[in-house]
């Protein structure tokens, strides 16, 4: 969860742009010291929250938002 949550605030923050690719969950593994299974469990949880959208290939974008608490 607090990967989740520090990519949120970074998303809201706009340091994540919208529609800007998000790091594959390796990476996201590495900046942020964790395993790839917690950092794909992250991503999930940021899908749920509606922050981004993975496409067939994997690949994660952010959506954009209106500043509010959801998409």
């Amino acid at each position: 969860m607090r990967v989740a949550n520090e990519l949120e605030a970074e998303i809201k923050a706009g340091r994540l742009a919208p529609e800007a690719r998000l790091p594959n969950e390796r990476d996201l593994g590495d900046q942020y010291g964790v395993s790839h299974a917690t950092a794909r469990r992250a991503v999930k949880e940021l899908r749920e929250r509606g922050l981004v959208v993975t496409l067939p290939n994997k690949v994660s974008y952010i959506l954009p938002h209106n500043g509010q608490n959801g998409p």
